[in-house]
């Protein structure tokens, strides 16, 4: 079946990848031109990627965006809640990156670029394999380094503990999105899967007036606490009764150039087909006791090729780890940046393409 609602100059085809997936990929420009691979977050796709793929291509770069194991139209993965959870860790997602560069007879990659959840796989990519990745850019998510040898058979952290203590009584959303529920809570939910899609995007954008972050102190409750209620939830909420409060109104729906209905349309009939379940298996590697023990090889590792950060100065990503964009700052030697485009909040590569291809057009 045809990829629909595709921007003029881009393709879209099937290809199979060594570490067994039939993965589904975008693509732009020639060939045989410098490779750029573009990793979306959750919940979207390769489509999040639209409005760049194209002013790359045109720069002189062939552009692929695939969909992640997980996700959309890429097939092979384990879609159970009691399947193969260690299929889903980054440095097996990374290693699906590695394959689909190997299937595309590529030996280098001039950037890999992530955002939201694919950040840090880009990020992984390019501490693991410097001589592949040759440049990375991490949107909204800062890099995160790999855990101390004997860090990732830890408990959980002891702020869940604090936040369920708390007055007003919460919890972490990554927590949340490793229950078994979280899948059908947001595949089924009351006011149906497009509506919670709009409401979800609309409330991490720049659209939303909430958003207006800052650092936090601290990885404490007190802390956490100030997020907003899509990262820390009320402790009897679901994801769903969490971003229903926020649904735009039908005037502010049609004046969200950047999320078209037909847009919403492709996300909702995508994700009512799959489910959410693949992409947040992501999550429960991070929250897994064992799941990342993988990474510890590279503990102390430093990120060692040319990066840069691209995030909306309306996105609470930046912050909700306290500390970890000013040690990404500090800790990266080839660091070339971090660059806040104004207006903007999580979803910057769609609310700003112009801004962000600014920034990536000097980078590249």
């Amino acid at each position: 079946m045809p990829h629909p609602h595709l921007p003029s100059g881009i393709r879209s085809r099937q290809i199979d990848v060594a570490t067994g997936l039939n993965m589904h990929v975008l693509e732009a420009g020639e060939p045989g031109r410098p490779l750029v691979v573009l990793l979306h977050g959750f919940p979207e796709l390769a489509y999040s990627w639209r409005k760049v793929m194209k002013p790359l291509a045109d720069l002189g770069f062939h552009v692929v965006a695939p969909d992640q194991r997980g996700y959309g139209r890429t097939t092979g993965w384990d879609a159970r809640f009691e399947g193969d959870l260690r299929s889903f860790s980054l440095s097996r997602i990374a290693t699906d990156v590695l394959a689909l560069v190997q299937a595309l007879g590529a030996s280098q990659v001039h950037a890999v670029i992530g955002h939201d959840f694919g950040s840090p796989v880009a990020g992984w990519c390019a501490l693991t394999r410097p001589d592949v990745f040759r440049s990375c850019v991490m949107m909204s998510a800062p890099f995160r380094p790999a855990p101390p040898v004997g860090a990732s058979k830890a408990g959980p952290p002891p702020f869940l503990a604090e936040l369920a203590a708390l007055e007003r009584s919460r919890k972490h959303y990554v927590w949340y999105y490793s229950t078994a529920e979280a899948n059908a809570d947001m595949q089924n939910s009351p006011q149906g899967i497009r509506d919670f899609l709009r409401a979800y995007f609309h409330v991490k954008s720049g659209d939303w007036d909430g958003n207006r972050p800052y650092p936090l102190k601290a990885m404490t409750a007190e802390e956490l606490a100030r997020l907003p209620t899509y990262y820390v939830m009320d402790q009897g909420a679901d994801m769903a009764a969490t971003v229903a409060p926020f649904m735009p109104t039908p005037e502010q729906i049609a004046a969200c150039s950047w999320l078209t209905d037909e847009d919403l349309a492709f996300y909702a009939s995508e994700f009512g087909r799959t489910g959410f379940q693949g992409g947040l298996n992501w999550y429960r590697c991070t929250t897994v006791p064992g799941m990342q023990t993988d990474m510890e090889l590279f503990a102390g590792r430093k990120l060692e090729v040319p990066c840069l950060f691209i995030a909306g100065d309306r996105d609470w990503g930046i912050h909700q780890t306290a500390g970890a964009l000013n040690a990404m700052e500090a800790g990266i030697p080839a660091y070339r940046g971090t660059f806040l485009i104004p207006g903007a909040g999580h979803w910057v590569q769609q609310e700003a393409p112009e801004q962000v291809m600014d920034v990536l057009g000097r980078f590249l």
